[in-house]
């Protein structure tokens, strides 16, 4: 470690100001406050000591997302692996089948060395296309600006292929990253200035532009030849729910985008966000109640015609991306509401429009998405809201 501080030393001159590398000094700066803590530091008396800063943050909210990650490699391993050997295809074709089988694996749902190797060859390429072209953007709008590169983006060039099926077209990646991170983030500013997630924005841009690949229609197995409702997009069916149980779905072992399936994994994650305080409770809390609420009064209503009338909180909460983006998306502390009464009816709005959206309206079987960012949109005039009744409170206490 020592050789590659003297080596960063040394390159440092070549781009600080009058450098000959000098327009890219955001690069240098990224890549050097990456690998060691910065040692800059603040000396008026002016500023607040805090052990929490933004690299510190984003870190934090990587670690909370280890467990859905290990998931999402063996889930996605795990449905392509039983696709397969109900298919009887036993000697699949393909380059991840070239790396199986120099590997010496197998097509073995039993094995989890065999599901965690065949998810992490779906889930790494998308990985790699969403760091190198969102990240080129990152850089690209960095330079321009002569702003610092900041961590923000390794939040979310995790979080996009968590929400992505495992069969989707790298193109479509590379697309879709692109436009969550030009339109979502960097045309208001950049990071601490945008008002939607970068991510979901990048996903919604993919859900309308490409839905064939995208909208849930068939299920998300990387396995060529295989296709059936995924859980969520099959309640409008009768007796749709007998096809999986809500122990499974609850573990995460069901189809669907590679990071969403587990509420289990989504849950130890809210666990670690709550206790290091970088996370909402008030904000996951209020979506859960908002959810709870809004499926009961669905299911005192019912419908004749709608089986989604049916569908009880406890399967609300397992299935689509509802824990994912109640603890991962929601809980953004860029695009979401900021003061302690606004997160309860930012949270709380979003758990009912979820409802409304995957009930009412079946052809977009996934509406926490859509109710995110919705929400993301009236989060400033929510804070607005609260504090203006706030002036208005302790002024009228005042004049009493």
């Amino acid at each position: 470690m020592k050789f590659l501080r003297n080596f960063l030393d040394k390159q440092e001159k070549l781009f600080e100001k009058g450098g000959k590398l000098e327009k890219l000094f955001p690069l240098y700066e990224a890549i050097d406050t990456f690998l060691f803590t910065s040692g800059k530091v603040t000396k008026p008396r002016i500023h607040i000591r805090d052990a929490m800063d933004l690299k510190r943050m984003m870190v934090l909210v990587v670690y909370a997302l280890i467990p859905t990650v290990l998931m999402a490699l063996y889930n996605t391993g795990l449905q392509a692996n039983q696709a397969l050997v109900q298919m009887g295809q036993l000697s699949p074709e393909g380059w991840r089948w070239v790396v199986m089988n120099f590997l010496g694996l197998a097509p073995d749902p039993s094995s989890w060395l065999s599901n965690a190797v065949l998810g992490a060859l779906h889930f790494l390429p998308v990985y790699i296309v969403t760091l190198a072209v969102g990240g080129a953007f990152e850089v690209l709008f960095a330079v321009v600006r002569k702003h610092e590169v900041n961590e923000g983006f390794l939040v979310t060039s995790l979080l996009f292929p968590l929400i992505l099926p495992p069969t989707i077209p790298l193109w479509q990646v590379a697309i879709g990253i692109a436009f969550g991170v030009v339109i979502g983030k960097e045309v208001f500013g950049g990071v601490g200035m945008n008002i939607l997630n970068p991510a979901l924005t990048a996903r919604a841009f993919l859900f309308f532009a490409y839905p064939a690949e995208i909208s849930g229609d068939k299920v998300w197995i990387a396995a060529d030849g295989f296709s059936q409702a995924t859980p969520l997009a099959s309640l409008a069916l009768p007796d749709a729910l007998t096809t999986v149980s809500w122990t499974d779905a609850f573990l995460g072992f069901i189809p669907g985008s590679m990071g969403e399936t587990s509420t289990l994994a989504c849950l130890i994650g809210a666990l670690i966000l709550i206790v290091t305080r970088v996370g909402s409770w008030r904000i996951m809390l209020s979506v859960l109640g908002g959810m709870i609420g809004m499926s009961l009064f669905f299911n005192v209503i019912g419908s004749s015609t709608n089986p989604m009338f049916q569908v009880s909180p406890m399967w609300h909460l397992v299935l689509g991306g509802f824990a994912f983006g109640a603890v991962y998306m929601a809980t953004d502390p860029v695009s979401a509401a900021m003061t302690a009464q606004g997160k309860y009816v930012y949270g709380l709005l979003i758990g009912i429009l979820t409802v409304m959206i995957r009930v009412i309206n079946p052809a977009f079987p996934e509406g926490m998405m859509l109710a995110i960012l919705f929400m993301n949109v009236f989060a400033p005039i929510i804070d607005y809201m609260v504090i203006k009744q706030n002036i208005k409170r302790r002024l009228a206490r005042n004049v009493n």
